[in-house]
């Protein structure tokens, strides 16, 4: 079932004034930016944890704020699931007990539907104490998720998780998005979680959005991934097979074949790559006697200067795709690169993180 989830809001405290104008639809969103920049505070109002000072939040047909109305639902009204990164799981209760408690008589799933999902039926028993943090989270989404929610508010669930448990729980969260149907808002600054889980991205800095959009459409727009620590491309591509001898894999996309370390996906399964700005060099022509694996078409649709002493260029893939590459002034002048011109782009095997890789919709 399509969401439309509209947010027009201001909001202004202790000297920290959040403005946020935005339409959220189905799948799964993240919101991104430094700390302090208003995270947090968003989803809190959409949750009716927060109250803005003007303006309007509605979800579909159903109005959670709006000052013109002087309409303001208090949470437990907005039918919302929300999960701070801080479980707060009740310690008195067992599992089974934490995902009863505020469940409702006309959820469509049943805590054994829920705890197999989670893969925490095994569990149901314990106390919040004799759980590890990771399966402490996945209780309290599971909780939300007995609520019936007609949206799902997850504020840095994974925060403080060893990368081992992060992992372990980033394809559940998909399951929710894809069995549930279930609108998600995802609050992080973690670039793994980003990658994997993010059908759109919001940006946000200083209490504003200051981008939008599908995933490749900021990171080919805005230096966001510089700013929080990884600066660089998202690629859609196809696994079309692993050569267990070389420890390689080998994918495939409409510009042509990538070689990455090897990773467990089988083929014909689709994954999202990222690839460092940086990892990126460029040629003239297709050179030969190379060592490096991956070679793209590419033409050049912008030149920009970048935090000195280096040069930004977005390349255009043969299938439309944006790839960044970092170079020197000193390159840009001696290659004579311009904007529409032909390159050949060159990536290292070893330079293509099968850490940032995930099973896109």
């Amino acid at each position: 079932m399509a969401s439309d989830l509209q947010i027009d809001i201001t909001l202004a405290r202790d000297g920290f004034t959040l403005q946020a104008n935005t339409q959220i639809g189905s799948g799964i969103t993240v919101v991104t930016g430094p700390s302090g920049a208003g995270k947090s505070t968003l989803i809190g109002a959409i949750a009716g944890a927060v109250k803005p000072d003007r303006g309007r939040i509605s979800l579909n047909d159903h109005i959670f704020f709006d000052t013109a109305s002087r309409r303001h639902l208090r949470p437990a009204a907005r039918n919302i699931g929300y999960v701070l990164q801080d479980s707060l799981l009740f310690p008195h209760m067992s599992v089974k007990q934490n995902l009863l408690y505020g469940s409702r008589k006309s959820s469509t799933w049943t805590v054994d539907d829920i705890a197999k999902i989670l893969e925490i039926d095994g569990l149901l028993a314990r106390r919040p104490k004799q759980l590890s943090g990771g399966e402490r989270r996945r209780v309290a989404i599971g909780r939300a998720l007995m609520t019936n929610p007609q949206l799902l508010l997850l504020d840095e669930p994974l925060a403080n998780l060893d990368a081992t448990r992060r992992r372990a729980i980033l394809p559940l969260i998909e399951r929710l998005r894809d069995e549930f149907d279930l609108p998600i808002i995802y609050v992080t600054h973690a670039w793994s979680e980003i990658i994997r889980l993010a059908d759109r991205l919001i940006v946000m800095k200083d209490g504003q959005i200051t981008n939008q959009g599908t995933l490749s459409e900021v990171l080919a727009t805005d230096d966001i991934g510089a700013e929080l620590g990884l600066d660089g491309s998202v690629i859609e591509a196809t696994v079309l097979g692993h050569d267990n001898e070389q420890g390689l894999s080998t994918l495939s996309s409409t510009s042509g074949q990538l070689h990455i370390a090897q990773i467990v996906d089988q083929p014909g399964s689709n994954v999202r790559l990222f690839i460092g700005a940086a990892d990126v060099a460029l040629a003239l022509s297709r050179p030969v006697g190379l060592s490096v694996q991956n070679i793209l078409e590419a033409t050049i649709i912008d030149i920009r200067p970048g935090t000195p002493p280096v040069v930004n260029i977005d390349l255009a893939l043969n299938d439309g795709q944006v790839l960044r590459s970092r170079v020197t002034p000193r390159a840009v002048e001696s290659l004579g690169l311009t904007k529409g011109q032909s390159v050949y782009a060159l990536i290292k095997s070893v330079a293509l993180d099968k850490d940032l890789l995930h099973h896109p919709l």
